[in-house]
């Protein structure tokens, strides 16, 4: 099939619609590994095969392997995880205004809301730096690939993470950094409140409390929250 030059964000939001109940009669899905590539105005590449892909295309695009910034993130096995965590269009329930992003920490949802009375939906892993936090701030600064820098606190848990504290430099961004393929940093009166928004590898911690960390998407998610968040954005948590 012939590759398809299209908006990354155009296509995702028509992907990422329906409703959880139809989301949850998909099937199994390996990881996407043949079949057509569409390839994005930004230069990121995804590859699609539909015949590894449990009869639900919009789900197989949306969490299928993406080529960014010169690496390639695998696809999500979709189907393992809880169906209400796949990204999704929903009304907007938060009474926030369009443009803003809410973290309901306890429901393990993020939300930015629309103007249209909607709001884009996104499951989230909350760590234990994730739940410090609450309040309202804003999105100071964004960063494709970020290097990731252990706080002291975690470095004193951890001791092994010293080889990538701010001293030597921190982990190079990768598909193994913590902080994956996007990062999202709150600020509050123009303060770093050290809490994040950031990618993860690890599809398997959504929806749950985890170890470390602040609130995790996975790297196909952060991507496309980043794609559509508004600069300056206004950020409220709840606890």
């Amino acid at each position: 099939m012939t590759d398809t030059m299209i908006s990354r964000r155009n296509l995702l939001s028509l992907m990422a619609v329906g409703t959880a109940s139809t989301l949850a009669s998909c099937a199994s899905s390996g990881p996407v590994t043949r079949g057509y590539t569409i390839t994005y105005r930004d230069n990121a590449t995804q590859v699609v095969d539909p015949s590894m892909g449990g009869g639900n295309s919009e789900l197989d695009v949306m969490y299928g392997q993406i080529a960014d910034g010169g690496f390639v993130i695998p696809a999500v096995p979709y189907q393992k995880i809880p169906s209400q965590f796949y990204r999704q269009r929903v009304s907007n329930s938060t009474g926030q205004p369009a443009g803003t992003v809410v973290v309901d920490t306890k429901s393990r949802f993020l939300y930015l809301t629309e103007s249209s009375g909607t709001a884009m939906r996104y499951g989230v892993g909350i760590g234990r730096e994730g739940f410090a936090w609450q309040g309202e701030g804003v999105i100071q600064w964004r960063q494709r690939w970020p290097k990731w820098t252990p706080p002291d606190e975690m470095i004193a848990r951890q001791p092994e993470l010293a080889s990538y504290s701010a001293k030597n430099g921190g982990m190079q961004p990768g598909l193994r950094n913590p902080l994956g393929a996007r990062a999202l940093y709150i600020f509050q009166n123009g303060q770093d409140t050290l809490y994040r928004l950031h990618g993860s590898p690890e599809w398997n911690s959504i929806g749950k409390a985890v170890s470390s960390g602040c609130v995790r998407l996975m790297n196909q998610d952060i991507i496309d929250l980043f794609d559509r968040v508004p600069e300056k954005a206004r950020v409220v948590v709840w606890q």
